[in-house]
């Protein structure tokens, strides 16, 4: 299999190309129903403080006839699918939260299906639609095979708030498909007080405490015979030897008897007699690597200087996003640590991840660091563009994907425009590598995107202003991109069109003159005509080098390996 990008709705992609039972992983994280505009930001090269923002998405869900024909076909296949949605209905009426999980569910639905029996799936929420789509997961995955509620801290405390708790956490819900299933957690550090206070004793190995060898209830056979003295029976006890004594045993006491364990674990000076004639045989505890990972993940600010032989905060490797480098203005960006958890915990090198709703990739980054196969499905071009600017800055050459659902000809360009023109303007712009401008009024009107490349002064910045016509073009687009270009004082302004510009068009470019650089000792067209076959070509704006200050989009840095501690499972715990 190979990785691969999908451009469109992820219930129609699922459906045609991903298989039954060939993903070993899948995290999602849908639009909340949180009735907010996530918008997506873009920085600024030239300096500007405020970011020119575009909207990828409204996640407010409004119930309507579509949703309506949809819910009719959940009930009508019955199941516990069936049976929760009608719940919810007779509950919550036809209002935004039931079409919101009437979206969910076939899609839910349909991941079930192409996962592995061995397989997990992560669904990244908040606490406003949680409890609705535990309920959901539970009728399509059923309830034995929920794992966890994981709490994740997804920002620093809240000082204004009104009639409420500080909302600072997320909710990710743990399902598996069935009972056996990869689960293989890492670790995180103690803390040097819960060292101090507990391991008080030292020896050659370390430092140790001292813990239990029996376990309560009473069992027969050698788990419960008489060793040099003891009986654990007398006690209501038997002997229970951990994992974190065996390994000092050849392949872990496989074959051997408890009384044999015993006996060699003595003569490694690993089991202490009590000096109390009541009391029992103990064992040495060392410290372990950690404290294997528990349902609530939250990092925590000024915490360094705590953790025992670690210089980090408690909970680091999944701290929200602030201003590290890999925050690329995405609005609901995850950070790579938090992806990396969950993938170290429940997959393995080789298995496929599936993100469904992938917005900036920040699964398939981490996947590909993992050495994970991946698929990732997003809705916008402006996602699926911003995914392949985000794979090539991080891993170059080495990472190796394909996508399917951009246009590849002229027809399949032109179905685009016809359907959904907003798309088709934010995917002729990634053809181009520019950033998308949302549309205000007034000043950057006909503006519809912008490339920043350095002039030829040090800290100076020259734009290229791009105008996107999907439908039928007239002469007086060309006139009025000019004007904007003037008035916005830019070097270049670029038209792309789904349509062959006419002669008095291209006469009209050819007026504008130019712009001249002296750094590169070039002139270039100052008004300049693409079309959709122009760029299909392989053609492109002809203007001064844009790597000379990054990529218009923020540039990710590059792959430096995993965040995440893959550390050994700690030692047993009292």
């Amino acid at each position: 299999m190979e990785n691969v990008l999908y451009y469109g709705d992820n219930l129609d992609v699922l459906g045609r190309y991903v298989k039954d039972e060939s993903v070993d992983l899948i995290y999602l994280d849908p639009p909340f129903n949180s009735n907010q505009n996530y918008n997506v930001l873009f920085k600024e090269q030239d300096g500007a403080r405020a970011a020119s923002q575009i909207r990828a998405f409204k996640d407010t869900w409004t119930w309507g006839q579509e949703d309506e024909g949809v819910y009719a076909d959940l009930v009508t296949a019955g199941g516990k699918v069936a049976d929760v949605m009608q719940a919810f209905r007779t509950f919550l009426g036809p209002c935004d939260m039931l079409a919101y999980l009437v979206m969910m569910a076939p899609r839910l639905q349909e991941m079930r299906r192409v996962l592995k029996p061995t397989a997990s799936i992560y669904l990244h929420c908040d606490p406003v639609a949680s409890h609705y789509l535990k309920m959901l997961m539970d009728a399509v995955f059923a309830p034995q095979n929920f794992r966890s509620e994981i709490i994740w801290r997804r920002t620093n405390s809240h000082n204004s708030i009104s009639k409420q708790y500080g909302p600072i956490h997320d909710v990710i819900l743990f399902y598996t498909k069935t009972e056996d299933f990869k689960f293989h957690p890492g670790t995180r550090p103690y803390t040097k007080a819960y060292i101090e206070d507990r391991f008080k004793f030292r020896d050659s190995r370390g430092r140790y405490q001292l813990n239990y060898l029996t376990g309560p209830g009473i069992r027969r056979g050698e788990s419960g015979a008489e060793w040099r003295g003891f009986d654990p029976t007398g006690a209501g006890r038997h002997w229970a030897i951990p994992a974190s004594l065996r390994r000092y045993l050849q392949q872990s006491g496989d074959g051997m008897k408890t009384i044999q364990m015993l006996e060699e674990l003595l003569t490694q000076e690993l089991i202490v007699f009590p000096k109390k004639k009541a009391g029992q045989p103990m064992y040495k505890q060392y410290v372990g690597s950690g404290v294997v990972y528990q349902d609530i993940w939250a990092y925590q600010p000024n915490t360094k200087g705590v953790l025992f032989e670690r210089d980090e905060c408690i909970d680091q490797d999944v701290k929200y996003l602030e201003s590290e480098k890999e925050k690329l203005g995405y609005e609901t960006q995850k950070p790579v640590g938090l992806l990396e958890r969950i993938l170290i915990t429940s997959s393995d090198e080789g298995d496929m991840i599936l993100d469904p709703f992938c917005g900036c990739g920040t699964t398939v980054a981490a996947a590909q660091t993992l050495n994970r196969q991946w698929i990732g499905i997003d809705i916008t071009h402006l996602a699926i563009t911003l995914m392949k600017e985000r794979l090539n800055d991080a891993f170059g050459d080495s990472v190796q994907f394909k996508v399917l659902g951009e246009p590849v000809s002229v027809p399949d360009a032109a179905a685009l425009a016809a359907s959904d023109p907003y798309q088709f303007q934010w995917w002729a712009l990634g053809l181009v590598g520019a950033r998308p401008v949302e549309g205000k009024k007034g000043a950057d009107k006909g503006i519809d995107g912008k490339i920043v490349f350095q002039g030829d002064g040090a800290g100076k910045f020259e734009n290229v202003i791009l105008s996107v016509k999907a439908g039928h073009l007239m002469a007086n687009h060309v006139r009025d991109l000019r004007g904007v270009v003037e008035r916005e004082k830019a070097a270049i302004g670029v038209l792309l069109s789904m349509e062959d510009p006419t002669g008095p068009m291209k006469t009209e470019a050819a007026t504008a003159g130019f712009y001249e650089s002296q750094m590169w000792g070039r002139r270039y067209p100052k008004i300049q005509l693409l079309t959709v076959a122009d760029l299909l070509a392989g053609k492109q704006i002809d203007m001064p080098p844009i790597r000379q200050v990054g990529a218009t989009f923020k540039k990710a840095p590059k792959a430096t390996g995993p965040t995440s501690e893959t550390a050994d499972l700690p030692l047993d715990q009292a």
